[in-house]
């Protein structure tokens, strides 16, 4: 006699196996809920993203079990930022950060998200999200169907149709491209650096295996200029500026290409949508110019963990659940999206970025209050 065996249900399910996917993945199953991860790719790989990470996440890795201090990654306490002109502004950074590749730390998160029991699942493609009923939901993905109570999105920049919202979003803001390359350089260990050039700007600082992660954003509108090739576009477009001109003509790149990312927008999101919890940048407008784009998400991902554990635990309701999250996610992150923003309209032009990085070095005071408002403090 065949027998219906009822679907298995799981507490949580996470879609996308950034690093604010596996940070929440692993506390959860840490408290023995079990979890699904969907990761569309595979693990480890490469990611367009700058590589400096504040200091603020280091305790909070560490605990997760990531070997940090046995790594000798670099500890970055200084900054440098140009201008097209070649002027430099000089400045330490109080808090500071370490420099580690995101092929490096989403390996090391992935292996410890499946020790603890999370079912990792690489090359799954999440098509869509139904409601099955009013307490559960299921997923459609490229190996199947799978059953959960709490949905939780971080996947990206790039929000899949069924995580959009009903009224689409007007694209206020320019439409830009992110490119990363890893390389050789000449570059203190300690030191992080950003080069301003029209329309965009360039980061470069030390990671892990001896390597330098050099990632610039720029207008697209910088790449059509250019025929869409983009040597062609480095060569009329960054080099202007004589730091980045030395820093790509005396490297040594270790790939055959970089890693290109088309189509970044940095418009407002929603933490809550459609029944399902977003963090990292599928819950913000995150510029790099926040700072730490990476801490942030990790820092969301211990705020969404400690909620969805008490509500797991039946202490709160999902409506108090989403409300929470919601309040903690501006709390904790508006003022920093808002400095990003503000910053990214002043970056990237010719005669602003050159007076306001004259004005600063005449003012550390200040330049060390803005550099505050992009690093949060220690969880």
């Amino acid at each position: 006699m065949e027998t219906n065996n009822p679907p298995k249900v799981y507490p949580c399910a996470i879609i996308g196996g950034g690093l604010g996917g596996l940070c929440l993945a692993i506390q959860l199953a840490q408290q023995g809920m079990e979890v699904v991860l969907f990761e569309k790719n595979s693990y480890p790989q490469h990611r367009v993203c700058g590589e400096y990470i504040s200091m603020e996440s280091w305790d909070f890795l560490t605990e997760l079990g990531v070997p940090l201090a046995d790594l000798q990654l670099p500890i970055i306490k200084q900054l440098g930022i140009s201008a097209e002109s070649g002027f430099m502004l000089q400045s330490s950074l109080a808090l500071g950060g370490f420099g580690i590749s995101r092929y490096s730390l989403d390996q090391y998160l992935c292996l410890l998200a499946r020790s603890k029991g999370v079912t990792v699942l690489e090359n799954c493609k999440v098509n869509d999200v139904k409601a099955a009923d009013d307490q559960v939901s299921v997923i459609h993905t490229s190996q199947g169907h799978y059953f959960a109570q709490l949905i939780c999105g971080s996947f990206g920049k790039y929000a899949p149709n069924f995580a959009k919202p009903s009224h689409p979003i007007s694209k206020n803001s320019p439409n830009y491209i992110g490119v990363k390359y890893h390389i050789q350089a000449d570059l203190a260990a300690d030191r992080i650096e950003l080069h301003n050039f029209q329309d965009g700007y360039c980061g470069i600082s030390k990671v892990d295996k001896d390597q330098y992660c050099l990632c610039y954003l720029s207008k697209a509108s910088n790449l059509q200029q250019a025929g869409n090739d983009l040597k062609t576009m480095e060569e009329r477009v960054l080099y202007k500026n004589l730091w980045l001109k030395k820093y790509f003509t005396q490297s040594t790149f270790l790939y055959d290409s970089p890693l290109v990312i088309s189509n970044i927008y940095f418009h407002p999101k929603a933490a809550y949508l459609n029944g399902m919890f977003m963090l990292g940048d599928a819950a913000g407008a995150i510029t790099p110019l926040c700072g730490n784009g990476m801490s942030m998400a990790m820092r969301a991902s211990k705020i969404l963990a400690d909620l969805i554990l008490l509500y797991h635990c039946g202490e709160i309701d999902k409506t108090a659940l989403a409300n929470r999250y919601i309040t903690a996610w501006k709390a904790n992150f508006n003022n920093r999206i808002w400095a990003g923003q503000y910053l990214q309209l002043l970056f990237g032009k010719k005669q602003s970025t050159q007076l306001a990085l004259k004005t600063l070095a005449r003012l550390p005071a200040l330049t060390q209050r803005l550099i505050g408002l992009t690093h949060g403090l220690p969880f």
